[in-house]
């Protein structure tokens, strides 16, 4: 029979978890790789929280058939007004997912550790507002084209529709974030950001139902996209930093 080995012995003063002497110890993420891991998070989160654009989408067709409803499903009726009604829809449906933007991450400390790592606050605020365009607006912007349609608008404006809803859609989730770092920490937040947001959202609707009014007409819509995208490329631009400051007042 044969005979066992005798066990190696531990040093007790050794931590067996401790890396082999030697071996390089583990960097952390530089600038790009924080960037990627807080956009995956964000992503995850959204896709993930409440339902996230699911939530949204069920909102929207919500909203778009209680029109008909109410006006009685003439095509007359409905086809002047089937821009606006999708836009003022789109609008709404973007505020629903917004009170847990950053709400979330005051509760568990998530924010805190997020001020003090590797990118800025305006970084941050940044990065939430791309990751809820592309998990709440461009869902929203793919749907629109097919709820146009079903109050009256041309089908030959599907293309233009879609453009026009993603590029609202990129303006409502930037001035969309800057409301939830506004009403962060606040009691009624998510009445506070609709009371903030709202009237932000007054010019991509008016922009982009105007596009769309002027092609449905036979007219060039190139004039109202060229003021949607100047609205979109102001709020890229001022909400980052508002929102940082907005949530540096939180965290104080």
């Amino acid at each position: 029979m044969s005979r066992l080995s005798p066990l190696p012995e531990v040093d007790p003063e050794v931590d067996p978890g401790a890396p082999e002497p030697g071996a390089p110890e583990p960097r952390p993420p530089g600038m790009r790789g924080a960037t990627r891991v807080l956009f995956d998070r964000e992503l995850d989160l959204a896709w993930g929280g409440g339902g996230g654009p699911l939530l949204a989408l069920a909102f929207f067709a919500c909203l778009t058939a209680i029109l008909p409803l109410a006006a009685g499903g003439d095509p007359g009726t409905l086809r002047p007004v089937a821009a606006g009604s999708t836009w003022i829809a789109l609008a709404l449906a973007s505020l629903l997912s917004l009170e847990r933007l950053f709400e979330r991450d005051l509760e568990d400390g998530g924010l805190e550790l997020l001020a003090t790592g590797h990118l800025s606050l305006t970084s941050v605020v940044l990065i939430k507002a791309m990751a809820q365009w592309i998990a709440v607006g461009l869902p929203l912007a793919l749907a629109a084209p097919v709820a146009a349609i079903a109050l009256g608008q041309p089908p030959q404006l599907f293309l233009l529709t879609l453009a026009v809803a993603a590029l609202g859609g990129l303006g409502f989730a930037l001035t969309g974030t800057l409301g939830a770092a506004m009403a962060l920490g606040s009691r009624r937040g998510g009445l506070l950001i609709a009371v903030v947001v709202l009237p932000l959202f007054i010019p991509p609707v008016v922009f982009g139902s105007g596009a769309l009014d002027r092609a449905a007409q036979g007219g060039e819509p190139l004039s109202a996209i060229a003021l949607l995208a100047a609205y979109v490329l102001f709020a890229g631009v001022v909400a980052p930093l508002a929102g940082a400051a907005a949530v540096r007042s939180a965290l104080d």
